[in-house]
């Protein structure tokens, strides 16, 4: 695909403006190659990110957890 290069700052910058609105993380990455006959190719990649937090608890802590639980249990049962 045949581009000029104010085709490809323009879509920089269009992407540019989409990730800063984005209210996630984002990434803008822009790669060249050197092609023959005095080309280069363009390569740009644009991506978003939602980004969570969640807890857990592993499988110690829950087996753990369970057991304490299990031990008041029992105790306010005595």
């Amino acid at each position: 695909m045949q581009a000029t290069n104010q085709e490809v700052l323009s879509k920089i910058s269009e992407l540019y403006r989409e990730v800063f609105k984005h209210d996630g993380y984002g990434d803008l990455k822009i790669e060249m190659r050197i092609l023959r006959r005095g080309q280069k190719e363009v390569i740009v990649y644009c991506g978003k990110q939602y980004r969570y937090v969640v807890d857990f608890k592993s499988e110690m802590e829950s087996s753990q957890s369970r057991h304490d639980e299990n031990s008041l249990l029992t105790n306010v049962r005595a």
